[in-house]
């Protein structure tokens, strides 16, 4: 059975520049671990001869029109964004040294 150490997960949050603090880690961990066990488990099951299922609905696609509609007032859309720069949404840079784009 795989089990995921705190140092992994602290690994992934740094990946993902994501800042936990110890108890976050330890109970994200415990949570990934559960969600592993659980795969771990799903993997047991005899699918042989089970069919490949997409969709557990019967919902097919439902189709409209294509009508143009009128957009979103984007000045009201802008009031809610934290920071903006030129009618554009300013976020922080992802990459590192990606500056300030």
């Amino acid at each position: 059975m795989s089990k995921i150490t705190e140092e992994e997960v602290r690994h992934v949050a740094h990946l993902s520049k994501l800042q936990f603090d110890d108890a976050d880690v330890e109970k994200f961990t415990d949570q990934l671990g559960k969600i592993i066990e659980m795969v771990e488990l799903l993997s047991e099951v005899d699918t042989e001869g089970v069919e490949f299922t997409s969709n557990v609905s019967d919902n097919l696609n439902f189709m409209r029109e294509d009508v143009a509609l009128p957009g979103w007032n984007r000045d009201e859309l802008m009031k809610n964004v934290p920071e903006s720069e030129d009618g554009y949404i300013k976020v922080p840079a992802i990459l590192d040294g990606g500056g300030d784009a």
